[in-house]
């Protein structure tokens, strides 16, 4: 959420972002007007509410104040009826405005429009034609996909015996690498509030993308985010303790509506995924710094498992509407023949922390809302790409080199 101030001194700036995300959700001119007759109306009430404190207490002296009261009262009811009914209207509005955009955000309309400017590690060549991940699982016997859809349906899946072997190996190890960063490691709930999900940004954004459970105020998460920014809804941080730095595993729930095609074969693209997520609190001169932070961690831990991959800053129509900036790491899929994303970073600013009434004490003792980061550490992706380019012409697969402690094995071979 904005600050609404920027809307009542420079409407024209929010109307100009909104175009610029392409968003067709409120019409700026009609909420400006809204908010400003409801500022008009506060106005009235509370001189309503002042008249009536003034007449109250002459009551006594004078009787006849009474009947003024009580049409005082009659009135007051009307206005703050309608007063509440316009700060609903346009508290709606000032929900579905976007985050403002960091200057150097690529235009575009969708992710082929996004700026690539990293490359890192060589590219696998093969005397073979590769399998792609979903086919690899089948031959070792380590993703099945069929029984997902059995007991669940399409887009869930089983990992099996080794492949389970090795998640768990990736997971665990991404874990420990932030820990060793100072990372506080949590276990968060798998499901959370409407508030929740509508103050870290998720509604109504992404509401079709939201398993909600049926006759409870609860939906299923769609990534630690939700629960780890929740965390520290409507308090004050120690402004001495900032950073916080974060992170947690967690399963994690998206219907991926209109998802199809050969992107989404295999794993890629599913309803369950496991994620490990970095997430930080800090201050608000210090987010780009903390943006990188994230930024180095995660490509650090491709770099460890000698994942080749690129990096693009994220244009404007690939950009979620709580996004200032954003980084895609990218990772190269051998069986695919192509770079298919790994891990998203964003910089949220202050969008979170508004709507969470998530805020710190400056040096001047003023109050301040912090700034948060989200980042993904890694996912089942990940895992994905190590069988795609560590595979071997007889269908096995090199386990990368800092996971062979943790798995107890080397290689995945066909069975």
């Amino acid at each position: 959420m904005i600050d609404v101030k920027i809307l009542r001194n420079d409407p024209a700036r929010v109307k100009a972002n909104c175009e610029l995300r392409g968003d067709t959700n409120v019409d700026i001119d009609q909420l400006y007007a809204d908010d400003q007759a409801y500022l008009i109306l506060v106005q009235e009430v509370d001189e309503l509410r002042q008249k009536r404190n003034e007449l109250s207490k002459l009551c006594k002296e004078h009787p006849e104040a009474r009947d003024q009261v009580k049409e005082l009262k009659v009135t007051l009811a009307s206005k703050e009826t309608e007063l509440n009914e316009l700060k609903a209207k346009v508290d709606e509005g000032l929900a579905w405005l976007p985050n403002f955009l960091a200057p150097d955000v690529p235009l575009g309309k969708d992710d082929a429009d996004n700026s690539e400017f990293k490359l890192w590690g060589e590219v696998p060549t093969f005397d073979f034609e590769p399998r792609d991940h979903q086919e690899l699982g089948e031959v070792l016997d380590i993703i099945d996909t069929k029984r997902g859809a059995k007991v669940a349906q399409s887009g869930f899946y089983y990992w099996k015996g080794k492949g389970a072997m090795l998640a768990q190996a990736l997971f665990f190890w991404t874990q420990q690498q932030l820990v060793n960063k100072d990372y506080t490691l949590f276990m968060t709930p798998c499901a959370a509030k409407e508030k929740t999900l509508f103050g870290t940004g998720y509604l109504p954004f992404f509401a079709d993308q939201t398993y909600s459970l049926e006759g409870e105020d609860l939906s299923l998460i769609g990534t630690a985010e939700q629960t780890l920014v929740g965390y520290h809804g409507d308090e004050i941080l120690p402004a001495d303790e900032l950073p916080y730095k974060y992170t947690a595993f967690t399963p994690c729930f998206r219907t991926e509506a209109g998802s199809y095609g050969k992107a989404s074969r295999g794993i890629h693209r599913v309803h369950q995924f496991h994620k490990v997520e970095q997430i930080i609190f800090c201050k608000p001169e210090e987010s780009p710094k903390w943006h990188q932070h994230c930024q180095d961690n995660a490509e650090e831990l491709f770099q460890k498992l000698n994942l080749p991959y690129r990096v693009v800053n994220v244009c404007v129509g690939d950009m979620g509407a709580p996004g200032y900036k954003k980084f895609d790491v990218e990772g190269w899929f051998a069986g695919f023949g192509g770079y298919r994303e790994l891990t998203s970073n964003t910089d949220l600013t202050d969008f979170q922390s508004r709507r969470l009434g998530i805020r710190y004490k400056n040096e001047e003792g003023k109050t301040q809302f912090v700034h948060t980061v989200s980042s993904t550490a890694v996912t089942d992706r990940a895992i994905c790409a190590i069988l795609e380019n560590n595979q071997q012409a007889d269908g096995s697969v090199i386990v990368p080199e800092v996971l062979q402690p943790l798995c107890g094995f080397d290689k995945i071979e066909p069975k």
